[in-house]
């Protein structure tokens, strides 16, 4: 079974749809109210709304026992302004679907037409449109719902396009394939003073300029090696925008990565060494912060074979080439309650990249990335 082109030309309106109306990690209400109404009208055997949050999951039973696979989507979006004259541009200004979970709901969705004409021949395929996946938030909460263990999976899979890959081909690989990370927020306080007399106050100037190369220089070779860390500054304050005040606080983003999470664990441990002896050194209080925690992405072993089986079924491309990837996915959650794994699928080699304000989803990719999870689901289910 695949899709018609009456159900490619649905989908890729209703891509644009979503891209038109982005909303950010957990603020998907819009976005959950739109699927959910799409997916009300494929007759699922079972409707869950509010999983984590804003969370959606559909649940395609057939007749007899057999495993529960999971299908998993993002509904988020990002806080960049969107830099697109396309017609379904962002009209949410500051917001943008510009890492593709506009796309990757729309592949769900394909999926979901194909289970509503055909159900599986035995167990279950759940269908989840996760929330708040770009703050790594989202997997955590929904795995800690209790609804979710009325659908306790047995295998998870999940897809993420992937620019810099030809357009169709498909990033696969065993083991870890996204990073660990996390945000850390570094708070310096000391005494500020009038700019005339620097000397009656507690500047964290020495400080602040002492961390950031210090703590960038924790970062050690690539995610191909096992001891690969990386540690990025994406923000640095200090004090008040005036001239007539020398500072008394300053504030530090750094971003963590590691290719596990037992790494990340000495890269903490370091990272918050360096600012205690800064701190100290230059009389100051300091208080850390963690955001955005992401556990390191693995993918099983029996998994990854049953997406490999899949594509060479649909005469589909794949090897490893650009795995493990230095970014980080909430996925990798979901591998430590099912046999899980994840593939990369290539947008192009001249794609705009994720994150970029000018990025914008493949509609190509609409029927091929269903076709993949069908088979999939097919392979598993009947």
């Amino acid at each position: 079974m695949t899709l018609t082109e009456t159900d490619i030309a649905d989908l890729t309106a209703f891509r644009h749809a979503l891209h038109e109306t982005p909303e950010l990690s957990g603020e998907e209400a819009g976005t959950a109210q739109r699927i959910k109404a799409a997916l009300t009208g494929l007759a699922p055997d079972t409707l869950l709304t509010g999983l984590g949050g804003h969370g959606v999951a559909a649940v395609f039973a057939g007749p007899t026992p057999g495993p529960t696979v999971l299908f998993r989507c993002e509904l988020d979006a990002l806080p960049i302004e969107e830099r697109n004259t396309l017609p379904h541009r962002s009209r949410n200004p500051g917001k943008g679907h510009l890492c593709g979970h506009d796309g990757h709901m729309a592949i769900l969705l394909g999926l979901g037409r194909m289970l509503s004409r055909r159900r599986p021949a035995r167990g279950r395929a759940v269908l989840l449109f996760q929330p708040a996946e770009e703050t790594g938030a989202g997997a955590a909460a929904v795995l800690s719902d209790p609804q979710f263990e009325t659908v306790s999976p047995d295998y998870a899979f999940s897809l993420h396009n992937m620019p810099g890959l030809p357009l169709g081909h498909v990033g696969l690989a065993p083991g870890p394939v996204n990073c660990a990370s996390r945000g850390m927020a570094v708070t310096l306080t000391g005494k500020s003073a009038h700019a005339s007399e620097p000397e009656n106050g507690t500047s964290p100037m020495a400080a602040i300029a002492h961390l950031m190369p210090a703590l960038t220089a924790l970062s050690h070779g690539t995610p191909a090696t096992p001891d690969f860390t990386l540690a990025t500054v994406t923000h640095a304050q200090m004090g008040a925008p005036a001239f007539g005040i020398a500072p008394g606080e300053a504030r530090l983003y750094v971003t963590l990565r590691t290719l596990t999470d037992d790494r990340m664990a000495t890269l903490c441990t370091s990272a918050e060494a360096i600012i205690r002896d800064t701190a100290a050194a230059q009389g100051l209080g300091h208080d850390i912060a963690w955001h955005d925690i992401f556990a390191h992405c693995e993918n099983h072993p029996e998994a990854t074979r049953i997406i490999a089986r899949a594509l060479d079924t649909l005469d589909l491309a794949h090897d490893k080439r650009g795995l493990p990837m230095r970014a980080s996915e909430d996925f990798g959650r979901f591998g430590h309650r099912a046999r899980a794994a994840m593939l990369f699928l290539g947008a192009g080699g001249n794609h705009a990249a994720l994150h970029n304000p000018d990025y914008d989803f493949p509609d190509a990719l609409l029927p091929l990335g269903a076709g993949i999870f069908h088979r999939i689901a097919r392979d598993l289910l009947n």
